[in-house]
């Protein structure tokens, strides 16, 4: 899906972004200077970066949902850039723990400032996000419905970490079954997605069933998108990804095609993967196991799978209109995308 028919979107959405991370010391330039760095905004010097800064996936699903149920999209920017920001702040520190060279093809920022700078450029845009979010009153947003807005992203954040968590935990967990791993993407990656989507539904309507429409929606393309991201990760093409082919086996995670190999009882898989590091024969191994097990055929399926049940919810809606259409085109882009 090309992102041209959505600019109007993305240029307000970058806007609202930048306005919450005015700089109001010249002696803390260099602190917002690292998060402009990671959001795609400056390069390693701090100047000027006019390259794309990511696809920002959620808030645009934030700001569609809201304009689908009848609102103004435009009142619902404040909640978009909180949902960007917050995930971005999750991303430095997914970097860190997971000891990523590189992001968006290029370095990470605590490969460039060291993990103690990164930690707290992290913990800086979560709080960004959160003070994003106090602009809904000054856009005329009712009192009680941002009093939900927090609520909503609060308990998001919770369950990013705790999603964070059981990511890590899982690495030196030996038997890990695929539906503890969809509890952890459930919590990890879809909670975020369906909270850009129930936002914009809360923001947008009045209806309390179609809220939870949207929310649901934003669920299971979650549990989706990061599906896809898995098999991107181990049979992504190095060129569009930024990672390596086979990284994520590198890396010894467990992303959803060798949960799946692993249940298998593979016992050469298993011996691999209880390993301190896999050498470049062994990822070649796994990768010919994980076909041989028809690991890829699986997951795909599971990625097809939960997007048909996200386009099923929103079907549910009952709603028709151009913003509604926008979403189902995004929800197939993000299934097909190769990056």
């Amino acid at each position: 899906m090309a992102f041209d028919n959505l600019s109007k979107y993305l240029t307000a959405i970058e806007a609202e972004m930048k306005a919450a991370m005015a700089v109001s010391e010249e002696t803390l330039a260099p602190y917002y200077g690292m998060m402009f760095y990671h959001l795609g905004w400056a390069d390693e010097s701090f100047s000027p970066r006019e390259q794309k800064s990511g696809k920002r996936v959620r808030p645009l699903l934030c700001l569609l949902s809201c304009q689908a149920c009848g609102g103004d999209w435009q009142q619902a920017l404040p909640a978009a850039a909180a949902v960007e920001l917050i995930h971005n702040f999750s991303l430095i520190h997914d970097d860190i723990e997971d000891g990523s060279l590189e992001r968006r093809h290029r370095p990470t920022l605590w490969s460039i400032w060291g993990q103690a700078q990164a930690i707290n450029a992290g913990d800086g845009l979560f709080v960004v996000g959160r003070l994003a979010l106090q602009r809904l009153l000054e856009l005329g947003v009712s009192p009680a419905k941002a009093v939900l807005a927090f609520g909503t992203v609060d308990d998001t954040c919770l369950s990013l970490t705790e999603g964070q968590y059981l990511d890590l935990a899982f690495e030196e967990q030996e038997d890990v079954t695929v539906e503890m791993y969809m509890q952890m993407i459930s919590k990890k990656t879809a909670a975020l997605i369906a909270c850009a989507t129930h936002l914009g539904a809360l923001l947008g309507t009045e209806s309390e069933e179609a809220v939870q429409h949207y929310g649901t929606f934003g669920r299971q393309l979650g549990l989706a998108f990061q599906i896809v991201d898995d098999i991107l990760g181990i049979w992504g093409e190095e060129e569009t990804t930024g990672k390596g082919v086979g990284e994520d086996i590198v890396n010894r995670k467990k992303s959803l095609p060798v949960v799946y190999a692993l249940q298998k009882g593979d016992r050469e898989l298993r011996e691999i993967y209880s390993q301190e590091s896999i050498s470049p024969r062994e990822v070649q191994m796994v990768m010919e196991k994980l076909d041989s097990l028809g690991a890829r055929e699986y997951v795909h399926q599971m990625a097809t799978q939960h997007w048909q049940l996200a386009l099923d919810t929103l079907e549910k809606t009952g709603i028709r209109n151009p913003a509604q259409d926008r979403l189902r085109e995004l929800a197939l882009f993000l299934v097909e995308r190769q990056y």
